[in-house]
């Protein structure tokens, strides 16, 4: 447990801004599943809307630098090449 006031200061914005970057994290992994599950019923028009979405929260997780711009884009691939392997 820290000491000095500034190194209190840390530890309680680490612990606030850790916790704002596990919703974000959720928001955007529970979109994803969402997505996934509309590919594994087939219904391409449903995934389509919901990865619009994803796609954001996505792109908002990796603004935020809660994830890599990089895995970002991984993901999104991801999601549109299992979108377009329904057709």
């Amino acid at each position: 447990m820290p000491n000095i006031k500034s190194a209190k200061k840390r530890v309680k914005v680490g612990d606030t801004k850790n916790a704002q970057n596990r919703v974000t994290k959720s928001i955007m992994k529970t979109s994803i599943r969402k997505v996934k599950v509309a590919i594994a019923a087939g219904d391409r028009e449903l995934a389509l809307a919901l990865y619009n979405d994803a796609a954001a929260s996505i792109d908002k997780a990796a603004r935020k630098n809660v994830i890599h711009k990089n895995n970002a884009a991984n993901k999104k691939s991801g999601l549109m090449k299992k979108i377009q392997a329904i057709a």
